[in-house]
């Protein structure tokens, strides 16, 4: 077992490396750092801080979302000198990394929980607009003249009129292929991470295009010049030799006191949420010390600071990969780092090969995902008073700085809940009484359930065994916020996993904010009802009526992590991100759910989300269900967890594939009479831990006939595998 957690962790610790390197690269000139101090960042966070948080799979390294801070922090600190500027911002990174290490030992690794999400969000797509307008021009080959990143936007067409031909095709070839990268058909490059099949084009092209000499060329009656230093990565002779030392003379200033806080406040934030949602994707469903984590990451970025790197978070994308690529432990972590430290030593040539157009392609990639579209329509969906606090962020983060924009954000917030009613003093005063009753425990609350007073709950309920039913009455409170659900909604999780059931009552005469199944609300006298029949939508609707014909439970919205457990076997758990429709039911020796879902189809480099239709089999005896997928019908699967199948010999009479680990136990397993179901049918099916995941195609399945036909197929399909069970257990008796 100790082996194949080695073997796992290694292999998933290199292909975090190849994706980790272009993107260090990236964002330390980003950042207005040498290139080396991602790198040095990365080798310490997986070298050094690997034992320090025991972080199960998160991977600690430099991130995107601290690039305006950095930029700026060398920018304003240098007064226009480039080198100045770094070792002051370097100072700057070891005070903020010693204030992580006391918030930690505090106790703030929980304060994640207390900011609005809106304006977190916010702050993320300030961000992104942020690098998408400096990045951009660097695509292009140009040095722009505009510093504000309104003004950097404005210069993108003169950027475009200007732009250096053979700089550009790298960059926007580049950037085609991350956005491509998800419909490449060919199974073997859509294997290859985006960033290394990016590498793999772009390293070849400077070559093609010289671009590691200096020399003059002309289009048409235009001049153009080519610099390696502007358009290539530049390294330090040595590894050693790019170590930079922090110069402390300004420490005092204002400036310099400002983007401590910045560097503390929002990487400690981003960190904090960062493994949080690691946790959530972690299979095995550990919990990260959040305290704990602090700490370390202060330790690694004060080193950091000290010899000329970029402060490090609990990075989310390569953490993702890392899940997906089978990490058993941190361990993976510490192979990333030490990958990465070999690589620099014995292969720094080929890192100068690498194209500065290429990195910011992948840059502003990331740009465009946190300042998505979607971003907007999903905030905008949770209500108005949340797309105003998000709106009011991201402009005056873009206006001002991120600790402006958020604290804006944050007053707004509190301006609105004034305006509706909410008193100061109830933003700090929990009311919540706790009663024990027949079912479990209820807390009943009273006043205002606000993100300013979420803590106490937490605190609260943090104290109570999680394997037990809480149900949490909001029925006498004026008001709750959507953090606040937001952050039940993510702790519902814990209680399943541990057989309990944490439930939220008491909202039939509240107003919502919107549809939102978690938007805020408030206590009026004539409610608007969020989950009549009639407010449903035509599929809900319909689904619902099937269910009841068949009495069968419906339930329009639950949380995900009411699935989750259940996918706990399967790596669609990593891609998962919404549930819905679900139908439910309970048979003496089966259980079973149908529901439509929203996942991830892509690797972690996009956010390009897909609906289907699954059903899910579940608590079945034990014994004699062989782990196996079916396989044949549509090429499939792509994306389930990969064995060393044996592919089973049905002797051409079963028309589709039988992959499984236990032949003997397979072959047991497909009577004539299972073989019959499935074959008529038109589902796929996995099995592993007597689980089993059913869908067709991964697509959305039609209400009406073609849902009762999976209705049907899945009931009927459970109850021949445990009538079959049944049998097998009468004769080991006799």
């Amino acid at each position: 077992m100790i082996n194949k957690s080695i073997k796992s962790n290694f292999i998933s610790g290199f292909l975090v490396f190849l994706i980790a390197l272009p993107l260090c690269l990236g964002i330390a000139k980003a950042s207005g750092f040498p290139p080396i101090a991602g790198i040095y960042t990365a080798i310490i966070g997986g070298l050094v801080v690997t034992f320090l948080s025991k972080a199960p799979l998160a991977i600690k390294g430099p991130a995107a979302g601290l690039i305006a801070i950095a930029i700026s922090a060398v920018e304003e600190l240098g007064g226009g000198d480039h080198i100045l500027g770094y070792k002051l911002t370097l100072a700057v990174i070891v005070v903020s990394g010693v204030l992580q290490i006391l918030m930690g030992l505090a106790k703030f690794g929980k304060m994640g929980d207390m900011f609005p999400i809106s304006v977190i969000r916010g702050m993320l797509a300030a961000i992104g607009v942020i690098i998408i307008s400096k990045q951009i021009h660097v695509i292009m080959g140009v040095v722009p003249e505009a510093k504000s990143p309104w003004a950097l936007l404005a210069e993108i067409p003169h950027s475009i009129m200007n732009l250096n031909p053979k700089v550009t095709v790298i960059g926007v070839l580049s950037l085609a292929l991350l956005f491509g990268h998800p419909y490449i058909k060919n199974a073997t490059l859509k294997k290859l991470p985006a960033p290394l099949l990016i590498l793999l084009v772009a390293i070849p092209l400077g070559f093609v295009f010289n671009l590691s000499q200096t020399h003059s060329y002309s289009l048409g009656s235009f001049d153009y010049n080519i610099d390696p230093t502007k358009f290539l990565v530049v390294l330090p002779e040595s590894f050693l030799s790019g170590i930079t030392f922090p110069d402390f003379s300004q420490l005092l200033s204002y400036a310099s006191i400002k983007y401590i806080l910045m560097f503390a406040l929002v990487g400690s934030i981003e960190s904090v949420l960062s493994a949080k949602a690691v946790d959530a994707l972690d299979p095995k469903g550990r919990v990260t010390n959040l305290n704990q984590d602090l700490v370390a990451v202060g330790i690694g970025n004060t080193i950091a600071g000290l010899i000329g790197g970029l402060p490090m978070i609990s990075e989310i994308v390569r953490s993702s990969a890392n899940i997906n690529a089978g990490a058993k432990g941190r361990m993976s972590n510490f192979f990333h780092g030490l990958f990465l430290f070999l690589f620099v030593l014995l292969a720094a040539a080929v890192i100068k090969t690498i194209p500065n157009a290429a990195l910011a392609a992948m840059l502003v990639f990331t740009g465009l995902k946190l300042a998505s579209p979607q971003e907007f329509k999903k905030i905008n969906s949770v209500g108005i008073d949340q797309l105003l606090q998000f709106l009011t962020t991201l402009i005056v983060t873009l206006a001002t700085d991120l600790l402006v924009g958020v604290a804006a954000g944050i007053a707004l917030k509190v301006v609105i809940e004034l305006v509706q009613g909410v008193k100061i003093r109830e933003m700090f005063d929990l009311q919540a009484q706790t009663s024990a009753s027949k079912d479990g425990l209820v807390i009943k609350f009273k006043g205002v359930a606000s993100f300013i007073n979420y803590l106490k709950f937490k605190s609260l309920i943090d104290a109570q065994p999680k394997n037990q039913k809480i149900v949490l009455d909001f029925s006498e409170a004026f008001f709750i916020d959507h953090t606040f659900l937001n952050n039940i909604h993510n702790i519902q999780n814990k209680f399943t996993k541990e057989g309990g059931e944490l439930v939220k009552t008491g909202f039939d005469n509240h107003h919502f904010q919107s549809q939102h199944h978690l938007s805020s609300r408030r206590l009026i006298t004539n409610p608007y009802l969020q989950k009549t029949h009639s407010d449903l939508s035509k599929r809900s609707r319909t689904i619902q009526d099937m269910a009841t014909a068949n009495q069968l439970d419906f339930e329009a919205n639950l949380s995900p992590s009411f699935i989750r457990p259940h996918l706990s076997a399967f790596s669609l758990l990593t891609r998962l991100r919404r549930a819905k429709n679900f139908v439910l039911g309970t048979r003496e020796h089966y259980s079973f759910m149908i529901c439509d879902i929203k996942y991830v189809n892509s690797d972690d480099f996009s956010t390009e989300t897909s609906t289907a239709t699954i059903a899910l089999i579940f608590n079945i005896a034990k014994g004699g269900i062989p782990e196996f997928y079916t396989q044949g019908k549509t090429d499939l699967f792509n994306f389930i967890t990969k064995y060393d199948f044996k592919l089973m010999d049905k002797s051409n009479k079963v028309p589709f594939n039988i992959f499984g680990k236990n032949e003997e136990l397979v072959d047991a397993f497909f009577t004539p009479q299972i073989t019959e179901m499935i074959s008529d049918s038109s589902f796929n099916i996995e099995c592993k831990r007597r689980e089993m995941l059913i869908h067709k195609d991964w697509g959305v399945i039609s209400e009406g006939e073609s849902l009762e036909k999976m209705l049907t197929f899945v009931d009927q399909f459970a109850s021949e595998v445990v009538k079959k069970r049944l049998e097998e257990a009468t004769k080991d008796q006799k």
